[in-house]
This record gives C-alpha cells, sequence and structure tokens, in this order.
C-alpha cells in the first residue's frame, strides 16, 4: 500500500460507518494519523481501537457548535495538527416536498448545509496553520434534481455554493478546498430505501447513466483519500457524474423539461404512496449507512 500520507493528519466527520469510516480506515493503511468525529462513540472507539495507535476519536453533533468545535480542537491536540479535513457527516429524508414533514426537511439542512459551514468554520484556524486542505461531501444532486430527494438535493445544492465561496475565503490562507460528487453508493441507507420504496428502485432503473449504477464504499472512499492526497478540487464518484455537472444547464433546460415531466409523473405518485404507507415521512437517517 503506498504510504503516500506519512506523517500526515485527517480528521473525518460522520466517521462511525460507511463511507467515513472506510476513508479513515485507507488514510491509516496509507501512513496517516486520524481524529474520528461522529455521534456514535461505541463504533468511534471500536474503529479506533481496529486502527490502534493512529487514530483518536470525539463524539459530536455537527448541529451543536460548541459540541463540534471541541471535538475539531480535541483531534487537534490529540494529532498535533490538522493537514486534511473530510466533511462528510450527512443524512437523507424520504419524502416529496408535500409529504416529508417539516422537522425533517430543516433536519436535512441544518445537518448537510450548517453542519458543513460549523465544520469549516471552527477546522479553518487549524487548516489555515497547515496549509491544509479540506474536501467536502456534497453529491451527484448538487446539479441533477430528482423528484422525492428535494430536501437532500436542497441542502447539497447549498453545501456545493458554500465550498466554493469558502474556497475563495481561504485561499490566501494557503487553504485549499475541493467537493467530492458520488452518485449512488452502497450503503444501507440506499438499499434500505430500495428495499422500502418499489418505485424509488423503478425510478432509479430508468434514470440514464450514471444515475442508474451503484458504486461501492470502498471505491468512494478510495477517490476520496486519493483527492486528499493530489489536493484535487473536484472528484466525481463514478468519474460520469462529472459529465452530469458539465452538462446541468441542459438538464435542467426548457429542452429536457418535457421529458423530466413524463418521468416524474410515472414515479411520483406512487412513490408519495408508498412513504405515506411506511408512515416514515418524519424519519432522518444517515447517508453513511
Amino acid at each position: 500500500m503506498n504510504q503516500d500520507l506519512q506523517g500526515r493528519t485527517v480528521v473525518v466527520t460522520g466517521a462511525a460507518r460507511g463511507i467515513g469510516e472506510m476513508v479513515a480506515r485507507l488514510a491509516v493503511e496509507r501512513g496517516a494519523r486520524v481524529g474520528l468525529v461522529g455521534l456514535e462513540p461505541d463504533r468511534l472507539e471500536a474503529l479506533a481501537h481496529d486502527l490502534g495507535g493512529s487514530a483518536v476519536w470525539h463524539v459530536a453533533d455537527v448541529r451543536v457548535g460548541e459540541e463540534l468545535r471541541a471535538a475539531i480542537d480535541g483531534c487537534a491536540d490529540d494529532l498535533g495538527a490538522i493537514d486534511f479535513l473530510v466533511a462528510n457527516a450527512g443524512v437523507a429524508a424520504y419524502g416529496t416536498v408535500r409529504n416529508i414533514e417539516e422537522a425533517s426537511f430543516e433536519r436535512v439542512i441544518d445537518v448537510n448545509v450548517n453542519g458543513v459551514f460549523r465544520t469549516l468554520k471552527y477546522a479553518t484556524p487549524h487548516l489555515a496553520e497547515s496549509r491544509g486542505h479540506a474536501l467536502v461531501v456534497a453529491s451527484a444532486l448538487s446539479f441533477m434534481p430528482l423528484a422525492a430527494m428535494a430536501s437532500y438535493g436542497a441542502s447539497k445544492a447549498g453545501v456545493e455554493m458554500l465550498a466554493l465561496a469558502y474556497r475563495q475565503e481561504v485561499a490566501h490562507l494557503g487553504v485549499t478546498v475541493g467537493l467530492v460528487h458520488p452518485s449512488w453508493i452502497d450503503t444501507d441507507l440506499v438499499r434500505g430505501a430500495e428495499a422500502d420504496l418499489p418505485s424509488f428502485r423503478g425510478m432509479r432503473r430508468r434514470l440514464p447513466y450514471p444515475g442508474n449504477v451503484t458504486t461501492s464504499v470502498d471505491e468512494a472512499a478510495s477517490a476520496i483519500v486519493d483527492a486528499l492526497v493530489r489536493r484535487k478540487s473536484r472528484v466525481y464518484v463514478p468519474r460520469a457524474v462529472g459529465v452530469a455537472n458539465w452538462a446541468q444547464g441542459l438538464l435542467n433546460s426548457p429542452l429536457a423539461w418535457p421529458w423530466m415531466r413524463r418521468f416524474a409523473a410515472q414515479t411520483v405518485p406512487t412513490l408519495e404512496a408508498e412513504v405515506d404507507a411506511l408512515g416514515r415521512n418524519d424519519q432522518v437517517v444517515p447517508v453513511s449507512r
């Protein structure tokens, strides 16, 4: 295994499972020491134990500024510096705008946008000291609207603009900033949504490539760790997501609208009925699962 992160330090939010956990494991394999930040102390402790002396952990909710600030400062103290940051913590919720509960929509925005804001804010002094690199995990849905994913898409579009503005703000400090845009990742959340909502599974299958494929957690985490080493400004998982980014003007144009309208009309009524039948339009689920 390449040791290109030897002697470097990486802090990962949402590190207890999924992409965050795998990023931490791969970073340590490549020589880094890692700071694990998340909400599940038992899982964080077990992961840190697996990683031996190369990992420290701190519990924090990205919705609570003082908790998050203490966790990030604690990682910096324990590790001696923060060279790299992966702002990975995020959640998703079932439902369209008309059938999702207000509290669920608001929580998705708070975790996915405000949580990244707080993460970047409190990590900035440490990144400035090390002239480090921050990677913000956004989504293919940052630029690809999809029915029944309005809360998640809005949050990931917002976090993209947040990261791009932040990149300008910290450039004079020597800090660089990148964005990660994964499509569907093979996590418990995606598998669970397909099991709970047959129409969601059918909708995904009918999307054009790369919207109809699923990428492994290992592949996504590997792309993120490679991006840290190279201080990349954009990462697409799979790479074809980049084409959708460059083509978003066309995707969201009047030319594409007739297809989008037919597609949504065929899927939304059934999907709303399935969500209502589940009784989970107030449920918010970590996307890293």
